[in-house]
């Protein structure tokens, strides 16, 4: 876990360095924006529609891992954090959170990787880095509704099973399947130029 943590802290670091030098990390009118003035993005970002989380920024990322790359999504808040639901005491987040995210009804439990005030969502690991899976990238890039539900604090008297809200990211923009499938690109070329370094079978 600490591995993964340190991998999250250095990739979201990167990314937000990139973003600060291209302007705020703002989505314009709740449409996907996309890294401009490169062949092959490594991330687009979006507002949510709505949230009862301090979700400023849903962003889906391509991040380096050793010679690879692995997709990401990424949460960045409002504040310094932590991801809280709104007006929930910090000093009551579970020790184990849980997650999911549903796209038009379709479910995908998630793990949750918190770094700062940034956050990793990741349904399957590659060599230990968290990414998403290709069947959620799939549902995402064909879907309308994205739906992210957390369970991060622990209420007394409360199911414990029981989510603390959602976020609800609309994928009904003109240009979502486009800006999802240029991101996921930046993945696949570098697992294409893996390749090709390794030796032929014999």
């Amino acid at each position: 876990m600490r591995r993964l943590l340190q991998i999250a802290r250095t990739g979201l670091a990167s990314l937000a360095l990139t973003l600060a030098f291209g302007g705020p990390l703002r989505a314009e009118g709740g449409t996907w924006t996309v890294e401009r003035d490169v062949v092959t993005p490594s991330y687009a970002f979006i507002e949510p529609r709505t949230s009862d989380f301090n979700i400023d920024t849903v962003v889906l990322a391509c991040e380096q891992a050793d010679e690879r790359r692995v997709v990401q999504l990424q949460l960045y808040l409002s504040n310094e954090g932590p991801l809280v639901p709104a007006n929930a005491r910090a000093d009551r987040l579970k020790t184990n959170p849980r997650a999911e995210v549903s796209i038009d009804g379709r479910v995908f439990p998630i793990d949750i990787l918190f770094a700062g005030d940034h956050v990793v969502l990741a349904d399957e690991t590659d060599r230990m880095f968290p990414g998403v899976s290709d069947r959620l990238l799939d549902s995402l890039q064909e879907g309308q509704v994205m739906k992210l539900r957390l369970d991060l604090v622990a209420e007394p008297g409360r199911d414990s099973d029981a989510f603390d809200g959602e976020t609800v990211i609309d994928l009904r923009g003109a240009d979502s399947r486009s800006v999802i499938a240029a991101v996921r690109r930046c993945g696949a070329e570098s697992d294409l130029q893996s390749a090709a370094l390794e030796p032929p079978h014999r």
